[in-house]
């Protein structure tokens, strides 16, 4: 496992920027407090392993900036994506005592970490943690499911406009923004981990980005800077007609 312990960096729970999201955010400050006492920040580079499927887990994590990708490894030695983790969600599962999916880094990645048994223990005696771990868990599930018909049913277009409007409505809740109108982020992935991600051929990414772009669906400044004038029209085209997310 590549990691950095960051024990220089002290952020107050109050103060993080997850705080409204993660599986924390129902805490009161007794609770929180007592999550204080328990975290502890790791970092990793861009490409650095968090974890490996099946290896020992010895701590759960909340992503405070950064992306990191879930894949599996098959018999075969193919390598299969099956899930981004973004700023605020939740990695590792209590009870558990090894990790299902690969972790890697996508990006610079922040995680706030609890070691797992006293974390596990605060589960049982601090119900606003364990409700809000719940609700997380069942927003997974229908991301889960919606991600079944976006690549079993979406066309290659709709499937980048959609990659691209669930990036921007997890942006646009961690800085509190509405989601509408003129809309910027940073696209977290390289164009060869979308097409992994979503099915598709990298040729077939690069066109399709061009054609959103062709045809004023985004703009883009270099190639990670994505603008979405219309918001409206980005899910248009993702084949969308609800103010729902696949990620929450």
């Amino acid at each position: 496992m590549s990691l950095q312990d960051a024990p220089s960096l002290s952020l107050h729970c109050g103060d993080c920027p997850i705080r409204h999201r993660a599986v924390c955010s129902r805490c009161g400050s007794d609770e929180l407090a007592r999550l204080e006492e328990l975290k502890y920040y790791r970092s990793y580079e861009a490409g650095q392993t968090v974890i490996w499927s099946g290896d020992r887990m010895d701590f759960v994590a909340s992503v405070v900036s950064g992306i990191a990708t879930l894949t599996q490894t098959m018999e075969d030695g193919r390598t299969q994506m099956v899930g981004l983790l973004l700023p605020s969600d939740f990695v590792g599962r209590p009870g558990r005592e090894t990790a299902a999916y690969n972790v890697i880094a996508t990006t610079d990645l922040l995680m706030c970490c609890f070691r797992k048994r006293p974390f596990e223990e605060m589960l049982v005696s601090t119900p606003n943690v364990g409700h809000r771990l719940l609700e997380m868990t069942l927003d997974e599930l229908d991301a889960a499911r919606e991600w079944m018909l976006l690549l079993g049913r979406k066309t290659a277009r709709e499937k980048i406009a959609s990659l691209l409007a669930i990036i921007a409505r997890r942006d646009a809740s961690l800085k509190l923004r509405p989601m509408q109108g003129r809309m910027s982020f940073d696209l977290p992935l390289t164009r060869e981990a979308m097409a992994d991600y979503l099915g598709l051929t990298l040729e077939t990414v690069s066109r399709q980005v061009s054609a959103l772009k062709r045809d004023g669906i985004i703009e883009l400044e270099g190639k990670r800077h994505v603008t979405v004038p219309d918001f409206d029209r980005l899910l248009d085209e993702a084949g969308d007609d609800y103010d729902g997310g696949y990620l929450n």
